[in-house]
């Protein structure tokens, strides 16, 4: 069976990148065909291990080539470059034949659907129902995002099978009749978790608004005096750094928190923490914190949408706080940092948990879901 996936690019170190290589180099070693097709690569490595048998083709049509331009910008270019793209994708898929076509929900799931290759048609969201509206963006960019989360409600009704990554979300999309939840796998599997005896959190992810660094380092804060020999290291990059250095300066927690950058092999930094903290705004399904449940650290995450609490119970591997909470978020840190047996009883607890992301249990979802609409 011949798999392609329709990407923005590979060369970003995003949890969707992470999550797609994975799959891709799984399907090629269990006897699939895969292509991976993007729009934005031009010319640069994929920054996950892609298998030498995964065949990659770039469309160089330059979405982001608009980033950070003005709405008009935007208005006038974004129209051009989906007619060149639906073009050249038509011509792509009606050459390839692929079995079944997965979009990331990236700049082809508005017409993907239409193009008459014969191949099902898959849509994949790594991100929940209301990720545009927690972008808060007011005015004109309010109503365009207002819009476009109403709009993909009816994109994803148009696709043959629409693939979540948790039960939440699925209830926010509606009664869909082309629903299906499937989690994102581990990329860990890990034969010695952490010791869980370093006194050191962890963060990871990138450094924007999303994944809500800011808040940690509020949080951080209200605790660090009383934990002097304790250290945060913060594992990402992004266009927040920046802000997020002077935050760290004007706090005065220098000795105590460091933006480590872009980690390919994290495995050694969640082995060398006890803690792993998020204060996301939102996610679709937290990788870090399914990596870190993989290596036996307990959680301490806001309970963003979505995914946090199917992956933390509260309690039993971590603790879930509100989003936003800024004092409880310190208040369980605290918690954990002051108890070396209970972040042991979670840990365990944690790294038996994360048998549920095992990377065999959650392709034999996708293989089964490929199967069905091959027949």
């Amino acid at each position: 069976m011949k798999i392609l996936y329709c990407i923005g690019g590979t060369y970003n170190s995003g949890g969707m990148e992470r999550v797609l290589s994975m799959k891709a180099n799984w399907l090629v070693e269990h006897g699939y065909e895969v292509v991976l097709v993007t729009t934005e690569q031009h010319g640069r490595q994929p920054f996950f291990p892609l298998d030498s048998r995964i065949r990659c083709i770039d469309l160089p049509i330059g979405y982001e080539d608009n980033n950070g331009s003005s709405l008009l910008n935007k208005i006038v270019n974004y129209p051009l470059k989906q007619r060149r793209h639906r073009w050249a994708l038509t011509s792509l898929l009606l050459k390839e034949h692929p079995d079944v076509t997965v979009s990331m929900f990236c700049n082809d799931a508005d017409f993907i659907t239409s193009i008459p290759d014969g191949s099902k048609k898959v849509l994949e969201v790594h991100f929940s129902r209301f990720k545009r509206l927690q972008y808060q963006r007011r005015g004109l960019w309010g109503v365009v995002d207002s819009y476009r989360s109403k709009r993909e409600v009816k994109i994803a009704k148009g696709f043959d099978r629409f693939v979540v990554l948790t039960e939440q979300d699925r209830a926010y999309w509606g009664a869909l009749p082309n629903i299906s939840v499937i989690p994102n796998a581990s990329p860990i599997t890990a034969a010695t978790p952490s010791t869980l005896m370093a006194k050191k959190v962890i963060a990871v992810g990138r450094l924007d608004f999303q994944k809500g660094f800011d808040r940690l380092l509020q949080a951080w804060n209200l605790i660090v005096k009383d934990y002097p020999d304790w250290h945060l290291d913060i594992i990402g990059e992004g266009s927040d750094r920046r802000a997020l250095q002077e935050q760290i300066s004007l706090l005065g927690v220098e000795n105590s928190v460091s933006l480590r950058g872009e980690i390919k092999e994290v495995e050694d930094c969640y082995r060398d923490a006890s803690i792993i903290a998020m204060t996301s705004r939102y996610e679709g399904l937290p990788m870090a914190l399914i990596e870190a449940q993989a290596m036996g650290l307990p959680a301490v995450a806001m309970d963003c949408k979505c995914g946090p609490r199917e992956i933390v119970i509260d309690g039993r591997n971590g603790y879930l706080v509100a989003e936003g909470d800024i004092p409880e978020m310190a208040h369980r840190l605290r918690c954990l940092m002051a108890s070396q047996g209970l972040r042991q009883m979670m840990g365990r607890s944690a790294h038996h948990d994360s048998h549920r992301f095992a990377l065999e249990a959650i392709m034999g979802r996708w293989t089964s879901l490929f199967a069905s609409l091959a027949q």
